[in-house]
């Protein structure tokens, strides 16, 4: 089946991307329609001011970037023509259920739940008509869903691992993407090269052992654009000032509350800001939401007084300070030494992965490799230890800071200096804590 395509969209990273019938009806849907109106990377253009681009370019390239992958696989492997289609339409689909300021709303939905946004967007391709249209067009709702977010059973794992992982469509248009609209050169890489060299072996995504430099700078690419953007410090202090001011008011504003979908589905970065800005500061700590949402809007953002950058082969900062007790108690103790009030001091563990997860959420170890041997091709697994570069920065990347406003930064920054550096905090938590 050869797709037809009927209509085109210009991109300024992919140039034109041509679209089938099903895939302008989920396109013109107000579903993901939506997605342009939450930010691809959320407070980032207080820093970077062009990265003011959203989910919606980003699920259209990301479905651009899947087609060529699946043609690719097409020509060299058993991929079949009609899955072709299949593929582009889960990859439309995979971040429809991303709620306001895209992965901040994350952080604040899992305090307490385990919900993630596949988890809203499974739900919102079943429970609305995006499910009608994937019906009348031959595609069965509740499979897609499951495909959408790299999930689903009884296919080869290579299907899901176009939706996500260390060789996925969704990284090949954020990389790109991001790095054009921020500004900064470190997400420029040859896409393309990896696209065409992708293959299957043993039913898993291999990439030719020819093209494994194109795969080596794609993930030094990650690497540094998460210290360069995602994790800079400055975007962090906004983020992190949205987060709070989400969490203090998510009782009152109803954020995360699922129940009703069609509200949640209303909860986009402007209305939610507008919403934090208007609160009436009933309480202390609606008071204090209010405040951030307004600092935030105007760009008067917390100060960050203490960074640690922690490059290891586990996770065991970003583990520790993931315990809600423990940052209580950390901040409850600088509270106490600088004498400021504890609403008044922000702590931040950002941790990821150096290297992407596979599709199956656990943690990359080896790249599998084709090459040609006699004329045949023959594929073999390579530990990311054995590749210099990439081997040099496997594991995770914990950034730990501290932040504060700035009429108390003098005093925060001696009482975090006491704290932490005196005793070195983190090292000696960790040791405690095995």
């Amino acid at each position: 089946m050869t797709l037809r395509f009927v209509a085109e969209i210009r991109d300024p990273v992919h140039g034109y991307v041509k679209m089938t019938e099903v895939e302008r009806d989920l396109v013109d849907s107000s579903f993901v329609q939506r997605l342009r109106r939450v930010h691809q990377l959320a407070g980032s253009y207080l820093v970077y001011p062009g990265a003011v681009h959203t989910r919606f370019e980003h699920v259209v390239g990301t479905m651009h970037v899947a087609g060529q992958i699946a043609e690719s696989l097409v020509r060299s492997s058993d991929l079949k023509e009609e899955q072709v289609q299949e593929v582009r339409i889960a990859v439309l689909l995979h971040d429809v259920g991303h709620g306001p300021f895209s992965h901040m709303y994350e952080e604040v939905l899992t305090v307490g739940s385990s919900l993630t946004h596949e988890d809203v967007s499974q739900r919102i391709i079943l429970e609305t008509s995006i499910g009608e249209i994937l019906e009348r067009n031959g595609f069965s709702a509740k499979k897609m869903s499951e495909f959408a977010v790299g999930r689903q059973r009884g296919k080869p794992p290579f299907m899901n691992e176009i939706i996500s992982g260390g060789l996925s469509a969704d990284m090949m248009d954020y990389l790109p993407r991001d790095s054009y609209f921020t500004g900064v050169e470190y997400g420029k890489v040859d896409t393309q090269r990896v696209i065409d060299s992708l293959r299957v072996a043993e039913g898993h995504l291999a990439i030719d052992d020819a093209a494994l430099y194109a795969f080596e700078a794609l993930l030094l690419a990650r690497y540094e654009m998460f210290k360069a953007v995602y994790f800079h410090r400055t975007v962090r202090a906004a983020e992190l000032m949205l987060v709070h001011s989400m969490r203090l008011a998510d009782e009152v504003l109803g954020l995360t509350d699922l129940s009703d979908l069609e509200r949640y589905l209303d909860l986009t970065d402007e209305i939610v800001i507008q919403d934090l800005v208007t609160l009436e500061p009933s309480t202390p700590e609606l008071r204090e939401a209010r405040r951030l949402a307004l600092d935030f809007r105007n760009r008067r953002l917390v100060k960050c007084v203490f960074e640690r950058v922690v490059q290891r082969r586990d996770s065991m900062v970003g583990q520790l300070f993931a315990k809600e007790s423990v940052r209580r108690k950390a901040t409850s103790d600088l509270a106490r030494s600088a004498k400021v009030d504890p609403m008044h001091i922000y702590l931040d563990v950002s941790t990821t992965p150096s290297v992407p997860y596979t599709s199956s959420r656990e943690a990359l170890t080896s790249v599998r490799l084709v090459s040609s041997e006699g004329g045949k091709k023959a594929a073999r697994t390579v530990p990311l230890s054995e590749l210099p570069l990439v081997g040099s920065i496997a594991g995770f990347v914990d950034m730990f800071r501290v932040y504060t406003v700035p009429e108390s930064r003098e005093s925060v920054e001696k009482a975090t200096s006491s704290l932490f550096e005196g005793q070195s905090f983190v090292t000696k938590s960790i040791r405690e804590r095995r």
